[in-house]
């Protein structure tokens, strides 16, 4: 069996061999694949743009705060502009730009 994968070609003559090789691909393209297409400078900076806005203050004291309440499945935790946190489906929490929340 040949495999071919990003001008790498792997010949293998053993069947376990030639099918641990291939998942070992795809698991390999899976993770460094991106689902909006960018390109690895922008898929750079678009991490790093991430991981800043993660490290922030207030973000840090969100995820401790819904740490210490506790995820159900079915529902997440939905920070008000107040402050407050109230639990809400999935569905309307990750839609809080068609409110105008965002």
């Amino acid at each position: 069996m040949t495999l071919a994968f990003k001008g790498i070609i792997v010949t293998s003559y053993c069947h376990y061999t030639s099918k641990t090789l291939f998942l070992y691909v795809i698991i390999y393209s899976m993770a460094r694949a991106n689902s909006q297409g960018l390109s690895p400078t922008a898929l750079r900076a678009k991490r790093s743009r991430d991981k800043a806005a993660a490290m922030t203050p207030k973000r840090k004291a969100r995820k401790a705060e819904n740490q210490r309440i506790g995820q159900k499945p079915g529902s997440d935790l939905h920070h008000t502009s107040s402050g407050t946190v109230k639990r809400t489906s999935i569905a309307y929490n990750r839609a809080t730009h068609t409110r105008g929340e965002v």
